[in-house]
């Protein structure tokens, strides 16, 4: 979902719209799939007006499974849209969400618009024969729920289209399978008689100019460097893969040309080490993680405290 929301916002932005997001990650390190403490997801708010926050309360909510509802229904705009993948509305996923009924059945969603597609099934059917597993293929539905929205919101797919060839390169089925289901998942908005009207949001009266789409890792990761430099102080960064906080290190590994050195260290215990003896040698020290990650360095952070390290 953090995937095709981004690919959401990117042509978005291209298409001049003014755009705010807000990346939703679970909490915890590999919760069960279908579980309320799983649930992943990508809020974004767009307009041909000025925008500052990515919003309160969503206008439409894409529910790709019962926990995904269960968890951001209470944030949806009475009246709202919902559209839900119904293929993943079966007994086991509606029990790990703790539903007692399904929802799509008991009339408890009848104060919003719901639309029901059983988007599982229909990328099943958009990618045979291309020799893929049924797991495999599943994988691809978001970019069909992708493909809906941008039908439902006039967005081009050229973008995404060019994004999938070169994040596959050499992959070629799962290039296609992706393609494929972006394309169905257009086709259906296109030809379904489901949707009563789709929405056409104007390009932003924004002053010319180079505009760039920036995600809040990547303008931490500008600032850092932007610090080191105004301290005349080499950075040095070391950290452990964790999401959200690993896009950090990856954006800093590709300003080596300007003194940055970084580590992807073996735990997060050894990243803040690393990043504590850098500060004794007079770099400037630093380590990113999230929520867990953060109780393992606990120990070494009392460390640099004490010392006073910069």
């Amino acid at each position: 979902m953090q995937l095709t929301g981004s690919q959401f916002t990117a042509t978005t932005a291209l298409f001049g719209n003014d755009v705010s997001t807000l990346p939703d990650f679970p909490a915890e390190i590999r919760a069960p799939a279908g579980s309320l403490p799983g649930v992943s997801g990508f809020q974004i708010s767009f307009s041909s007006g000025d925008i500052h926050t990515p919003g309160d309360r969503p206008d439409v909510l894409v529910a790709m499974n019962p926990a995904a509802l269960k968890v951001n229904i209470a944030d949806l705009v009475p009246g709202g849209g919902i559209i839900v993948n119904t293929d993943a509305f079966n007994e086991i996923n509606l029990r790990k969400a703790g539903y007692e009924s399904d929802p799509l059945k008991d009339r408890s969603l009848q104060g919003y618009n719901l639309y029901e597609i059983p988007m599982s099934t229909m990328v099943a059917n958009a990618c045979e024969g291309l020799g893929m597993t049924s797991k495999q293929i599943e994988l691809t539905k978001n970019f069909f729920a992708l493909g809906v929205m941008f039908w439902l919101y006039e967005r081009s797919m050229g973008a995404t289209e060019k994004w999938i060839a070169e994040k596959f390169a050499g992959k070629d089925a799962v290039a296609e399978a992706n393609r494929r289901a972006l394309h169905a998942g257009y086709a259906f908005g296109e030809t379904t008689e489901m949707f009563h009207t789709h929405y056409r949001v104007a390009p932003a009266h924004l002053p010319p100019g180079m505009y760039r789409n920036i995600t809040g890792n990547e303008a931490t990761a500008l600032g850092f460097v932007t610090a080191s430099r105004l301290a005349e102080r080499d950075l040095f960064l070391a950290s452990y893969p964790i999401t959200p906080a690993s896009d950090i290190l990856h954006q800093l590994s590709s300003y080596k040309h300007l003194g940055i050195k970084t580590v992807q260290s073996e735990d997060e215990i050894a990243a803040i080490g690393a990043a504590v003896g850098a500060a004794y040698g007079g770099a400037l020290g630093m380590t990113t993680t999230s929520g867990p990650g953060m109780a393992l360095k606990a120990e070494m952070l009392g460390l640099a405290v004490m010392v006073e390290l910069p």
